[in-house]
């Protein structure tokens, strides 16, 4: 199995747990979850999905950045909506404003979340194959 790399940058909030920013494996990067947290501050960004998720992407960005690929690299995302049926559109806008075609895989899914109203992490791929 190829060696795990660990991805930090201090332009995403910092882990609150037991866990990486995102692991680079092979050709591939799984970011954690996501959460429209502002890294400079540590305050949540925001009262409407709108504004989360595209600080949540903003977010994702710049992990992927250190790890040396973009959001267009993306070829899986999964979403987590604290009100997922008064909320999808509004997040789905935001979410395009953020990603290209050919769109990643998506699921959706609405969850029980602490504050905040979306959650999203990804899995990119690197396009030289990676390390």
């Amino acid at each position: 199995m190829p060696k795990k790399q660990p991805i930090f940058t201090e332009l995403a909030p910092r882990p609150g747990g037991g866990y990486s920013q995102a692991i680079a494996v092979g050709g591939l990067v799984f970011t954690a979850g996501m959460g429209p947290v502002d890294p400079a501050t540590g305050v949540v960004v925001g009262h409407d999905v709108a504004t989360q998720t595209h600080q949540v992407m903003r977010n994702l960005a710049a992990v992927l950045a250190e790890a040396g690929v973009e959001l267009a690299d993306v070829v899986k995302t999964t979403v987590h909506l604290q009100n997922l049926k008064h909320d999808f559109q509004a997040f789905d806008e935001a979410y395009r404003a953020h990603v290209t075609v050919p769109y990643p895989v998506r699921t959706t899914v609405g969850s029980d979340l602490a504050e905040i109203l979306v959650e999203i992490d990804v899995v990119a791929a690197r396009p030289t194959g990676g390390t």
